[in-house]
C-alpha cells in the first residue's frame, strides 16, 4: 500500500518544478501524502518535507524527476530497500529513468493500484585505505572510477580479488562497475553490457598500456582491491561520476557488494531489451 510519496526533482531544472507541483496536485487529489527534498519544499512553500538522506524513511516509494544524475544521487542515498523508486526521464540519455513524462500517471495510477513490478539492484561499498586508515566510505550504484588527472603520467594500479594477485594495470584508470554502470562509462571504455539484475561486478581499464588487459566480470561475493603503486599525485577516486577524494601513492582502495540493494520501478510499457534498441539506435541504419 502506496501512501506517502516523496518526490526528489533535478535542481535549477525549471521544468521539473513545475512538473513537481502538477503531481504534487494530482496526488493530494488521490489522498496521498507528499514529501519533498527540503530545499525543494522551501522554494514552493510546501509541507511536509524531509532531508533527502532521510527520505526513505518517510515515504513508500520515491519519485525522481529528472535524468540518471538526479537518480543516481538519490539511490546512493536510500536506506530502506522495501522503498522503491520510480525514475521519470526529463533529460536525454536515460537508462536508470526508464519512464518518460508521458507514462508518468499511467504508471502511477497502477503503482496504487499495485499491479507493477519492481526489480532489484546491487550497489557497491568502495573504501579508501591510507597507511592503514580508512579515509574515506562510499555507496556506489554505477561505477567506481580510479584514473589520472589529463596531465597525469600513466599509472599503475596493483589489482587483486579476494586477497589474489590479478595485474597491474598501466594506462589512465580503471573503473569497477555494477551490472547498472554497465550501460555507462564502462561501455564507453570498451566493456559489456551485463545485464541489470545479474549480481557481478566489472572491471574495465581505461586506455590499458598492454592491449591485452580487457574487461573482467568477478562473482558479486568477491572483493577486489587496487592499490596504487606510482608516485604520480594526480589521481582521483570518482563514485557515480559525483563525489569522490583524490588518492595519494600507495592508498588502498577495497571495493566489495554492499550489504543493501536499491528497488526500481519496471515500465509496464517496455522491457529492458526495448530500452536498448531505443537508447543505443540498434537496428538503425
Amino acid at each position: 500500500m502506496v501512501n506517502r510519496i516523496g518526490i526528489v526533482i533535478k535542481p535549477n531544472k525549471p521544468e521539473a518544478l513545475a512538473l513537481a507541483r502538477e503531481l504534487i496536485g494530482w496526488l493530494n487529489q488521490k489522498n496521498i501524502r507528499v514529501y519533498l527534498d527540503t530545499p525543494v519544499a522551501s522554494s514552493i512553500q510546501h509541507a511536509p518535507s524531509c532531508p533527502q538522506e532521510e527520505m526513505s524513511k518517510c515515504v513508500d516509494l520515491l519519485v525522481v524527476l529528472g535524468g540518471d544524475g538526479t537518480l543516481l544521487s538519490a539511490a546512493r542515498r536510500m536506506e530502506e530497500e522495501n522503498v522503491p523508486i520510480l525514475g521519470v526521464n526529463l533529460g536525454g540519455l536515460g537508462f536508470l529513468t526508464e519512464i518518460t513524462l508521458e507514462e508518468l500517471y499511467p504508471v502511477l495510477e497502477r503503482v496504487l493500484e499495485g499491479k507493477v513490478e519492481t526489480g532489484k539492484r546491487m550497489k557497491l561499498h568502495a573504501a579508501v585505505m591510507r597507511q592503514g586508515r580508512q579515509v574515506g566510505e562510499y555507496a556506489v550504484l554505477n561505477d567506481a572510477v580510479i584514473s589520472k588527472s589529463i596531465l597525469a603520467r600513466i599509472i599503475h594500479l596493483r589489482s587483486s580479488v579476494n586477497g589474489a594477485y590479478v595485474t597491474t594495470y598501466r594506462g589512465d584508470g580503471v573503473i569497477i562497475s555494477t551490472p547498472t554502470g554497465s550501460t555507462a562509462y564502462s561501455l564507453a571504455a570498451g566493456g559489456p553490457i551485463v545485464y541489470p539484475a545479474m549480481e557481478s561486478v566489472l572491471i574495465t581499464p581505461i586506455c590499458p598500456h598492454t592491449l591485452t588487459h580487457r574487461p573482467l566480470l568477478i562473482p558479486d561475493k568477491a572483493t577486489v582491491e587496487f592499490i596504487l603503486e606510482t608516485e604520480e599525485s594526480d589521481v582521483r577516486l570518482t563514485l557515480d561520476g559525483q563525489v569522490g577524494c583524490d588518492l595519494l601513492p600507495f592508498d588502498r582502495v577495497v571495493i566489495h557488494k554492499a550489504p543493501k540493494q536499491v528497488s526500481f520501478i519496471k515500465s509496464p510499457f517496455k522491457d529492458y531489451f526495448q530500452i536498448l534498441r531505443t537508447k543505443l539506435k540498434w537496428g538503425e541504419r
